[in-house]
């Protein structure tokens, strides 16, 4: 078993989750590689060792209570512990108006953003309490719609308002067990998801604009920020935006 420190993250061969791994294996974490697909998965193992650490792929629909709880079996199993969770994964819903919107497509945004969060934060925390020394740092990413949503974005930004309770919770029920609880709130980090911003946005005002994006890395070392934090310290809420977009005062 190493003594280096361990992070899950899900999501995590892709955009967000890939860059915050390789950042938290440059600081000294091995890190469980969470996400639907084995291809990115592999790819940003890759980046984690070159950035010093070793990773371990996990494919895993965070929306399924048993794959999350095999996910999380094997942590225990093969480290023993977690010192940092990122509840990355998530995803959205086509832009089209409410009453167009296909309830599959909710259960499916609901059971990534809200449903995975939970799922993983509750096995999360049943380890820190029993591991030694115990504790920990779960870190969710939450978005700022949640504050001041997009066009035609209900189901994600229900999610994420939704995010903002749980992170609380978490905080809350994790404070007599030295598990913290961060949130970040990220506007327009620069990844594959975010590609179609520059070429135009839907706007609360009916136009469509583009949007500036920020480099991903960013939110990697604002996650490293936060992971290396002692426990008796937190960041509750942190929002990571692109300056220039429409936020506050949006549409």
């Amino acid at each position: 078993m190493s003594n280096r420190r361990v992070a899950v993250v899900t999501g995590g061969g892709t955009g967000i989750g890939r860059s915050s791994a390789a950042a938290l294996a440059a600081v000294g974490f091995d890190v469980v590689l969470a996400g639907r697909r084995i291809e990115p998965l592999d790819a940003a193992k890759a980046d984690v060792e070159v950035a010093g650490g070793s990773a371990l792929c996990v494919p895993t629909d965070v929306s399924s209570s048993d794959q999350v709880d095999a996910l999380f079996d094997l942590v225990e199993e093969r480290f023993e512990r977690i010192d940092v969770l990122f509840n990355n994964a998530g995803s959205g819903t086509p832009p089209v108006p409410m009453d167009e919107l296909d309830v599959v497509a909710w259960d499916r945004t609901v059971g990534a953003n809200l449903t995975g969060s939970f799922l993983c934060a509750r096995r999360t925390m049943r380890l820190m309490k029993q591991q030694d020394p115990r504790g920990g740092r779960i870190i969710n990413n939450g978005s700022i719609s949640a504050h001041a949503p997009r066009p035609h974005s209900a189901p994600y930004t229900a999610t994420k308002h939704a995010i903002s309770g749980l992170t609380k919770s978490i905080s809350l029920d994790g404070r007599e067990h030295d598990i913290t609880c961060s949130q970040i709130d990220i506007g327009n980090a620069g990844t594959e998801m975010t590609a179609p911003m520059q070429k135009g946005m839907p706007q609360a005002d009916g136009s469509v604009r583009p949007e500036p994006v920020f480099d991903v890395q960013h939110v990697a070392d604002a996650v490293v920020y936060i992971a290396q934090l002692p426990l008796d310290t937190n960041v509750l809420f942190m929002t990571v935006m692109a300056n220039q977009m429409p936020y506050v005062g949006r549409g």
